[in-house]
């Protein structure tokens, strides 16, 4: 509740996420009991809504204007967040709207990490993946995971994800700070898109941009805040030594960072420029664990990890106890050489003495154990049903 809170204090829509039956519309009315209260569950709501959802909207923000309108399976109205976009960009207050509704794949709340992070995980705790291609992978990463634009068509797609960008940089960042030289910023969000899963240094980006680095330090501070960016602390033995190394940055939704760089499924052909699909495949993966972690039953933090001699884990999930690495590998076969750096870490690296558990993130159909705590899982497996019993 107090995340939700201060979520609601912050932002003008916050949206809150996850499978059907876990307590969201329960939660919601709890905390917002004079809040105005609808579900698009009933057919006659959902009718009208779909007939004029700005109207619809507008008047029911009027009747409590002070109080956050919350609509409850939000996502059974493909014309609404348009409408909610348009209304908030008219009004800047805080809370006006709560929405909850399942995921886009309606699929179940992950538990995989809890899973990977028991004493002896088994594969038959996982439920079986959907069965993905390399193909049905792209098209997952080039859509993105807004709603009212990821079912469009690929051109008006990209052209919305790029206008969204735009209203970020011209509206939402003087939310948080005043910006003397917008075409820079956007410079540099353009930079991170073609960065994505990579370590940044941004005495490098400041050079690039024509910016002084502290500045290029605060609008990075103002990406991560807009939930445009993630990042990743490099991870050391020793928490004070933590903020040493360069981070690793992940843009955050990858149809955006797609479409900022004009990216489309032939530009992961041989030929074209297929290593595209392993920076985009990576930070759709920590998305989508960065996602689960509020879902998981102990608190988790994500690093990623890198030697002297270039050995590097693309996630590492600190459990406190218990340590799981992750690599993301953008290839449909595992091999065993897929695992060397994650096995060196655990046997004779930072890692050794601590339990540590690997997982090859991979675009196959299989799950596979290679022994000794290392297992290879289709990328699907983020969404299917795991039991740590």
């Amino acid at each position: 509740m107090p995340e939700l809170r201060d979520s609601l204090a912050t932002a003008r829509v916050v949206n809150l996420v996850g499978p059907r039956q876990v307590g969201k519309t329960t939660l919601v009315r709890d905390l917002f009991r004079l809040g105005r209260f609808i579900t698009l569950d009933d057919a006659a709501i959902l009718a009208a809504m779909e007939a004029d959802p700005e109207g619809q909207l507008t008047a029911l923000a009027e009747v409590q204007p002070d109080t956050p309108v919350i609509i409850d399976e939000a996502q059974r109205s493909p014309k609404l967040a348009l409408a909610i976009k348009k209304i908030v960009e008219r009004n800047r207050r805080k809370g006006q709207f709560v929405l909850t509704g399942a995921e886009v794949n309606r699929a179940p709340a992950s538990r995989l990490i809890d899973w990977a992070m028991q004493p002896v995980p088994r594969l038959a705790q996982i439920a079986d993946p959907a069965p993905l291609g390399r193909k049905d992978y792209a098209k997952l990463i080039l859509m993105g995971g807004y709603p009212e634009i990821r079912a469009l068509p690929l051109r008006s797609r990209q052209r919305q994800y790029r206008d969204y960008i735009d209203a970020v940089v011209e509206r939402d960042v003087a939310d948080v700070m005043p910006v003397r030289k917008p075409d820079a910023l956007r410079f540099l969000i353009d930079q991170m898109a073609a960065r994505t899963a990579q370590e940044i240094n941004t005495s490098e980006l400041a050079k690039l941009a024509k910016l002084k680095r502290e500045t290029v330090d605060q609008y990075l501070d103002v990406l991560m805040r807009l939930s445009l960016v993630i990042k990743l602390g490099a991870w050391i033995p020793g928490e004070s030594k933590r903020d040493i190394k360069q981070p690793k940055f992940h843009f955050v939704d990858t149809g955006v960072a797609a479409a900022l760089r004009r990216l489309n499924e032939r530009s992961f052909d041989i030929g074209n420029s297929p290593e595209a699909l392993g920076g985009l495949l990576e930070s759709f993966v920590v998305g989508e664990l960065q996602r689960a972690l509020p879902l998981q039953d102990e608190d988790y933090r994500l690093y990623h990890w890198r030697s002297a001699d270039r050995r590097e884990i693309d996630v590492l999930i600190d459990g406190g106890h218990r340590l799981v690495g992750g690599e993301v590998k953008a290839a449909t076969s595992v091999a065993a050489e897929d695992f060397k750096h994650l096995k060196w870490f655990a046997k004779d690296g930072p890692g050794k003495g601590r339990s540590t558990v690997g997982i090859v993130f991979y675009l196959g159909q299989d799950k596979l154990t290679l022994g000794d705590g290392n297992f290879a899982l289709p990328v699907s497996a983020l969404w299917s049903a795991a039991d740590p019993g």
